[in-house]
């Protein structure tokens, strides 16, 4: 096997078994990865790559924070979770209007906020490992994920 088959079977089984706090941070790191990737598109020299790479990555993005927004649970969630509906609908309306334009002012005001947000859920992700006992007789989680 390949190493680039390697790799996306290494990402699908750890989709596939990651707990749902895991998997939006997943998406928060993709969604970034895709708009660092776009970023380097601006710097291209030849049109049509300039515009494929910016095109192809700001769509993967805007394809991921979507998917953001529709795992929000809007009844459950209150408040917050409309924040940050408003707050991805923005990302998303930034992020087409990026594309469509091909200034990269808005794909830097979103990966400005991304990485707050993004921070803040590993930060609540680790609180909440951190706030959870350790079964009897078990190796400690951080332990069994070597």
């Amino acid at each position: 096997m390949n190493e680039a088959n390697s790799w996306k079977s290494y990402r699908q089984i750890a989709t596939q078994t990651a707990p749902p706090g895991q998997l939006v941070l997943m998406l928060f790191d993709g969604a970034l990865h895709s708009l660092e990737r776009a970023l380097t598109g601006f710097d291209f020299p030849d049109p049509r790559e300039k515009n494929q790479t910016i095109h192809n990555n700001l769509q993967r993005a805007v394809n991921i924070i979507r998917q953001l927004k529709h795992s929000l649970n809007l009844e459950e969630g209150g408040r917050l979770a409309e924040t940050l509906r408003n707050l991805y609908n923005y990302f998303d309306q930034r992020l087409v209007e990026s594309n469509l334009k091909k200034r990269r002012e808005g794909v830097d005001e979103v990966i400005g906020h991304l990485k707050e947000l993004r921070d803040a859920w590993a930060a609540m992700l680790v609180g909440q490992a951190q706030s959870q006992p350790e079964p009897e007789g078990e190796l400690p989680s951080h332990a069994r994920a070597a």
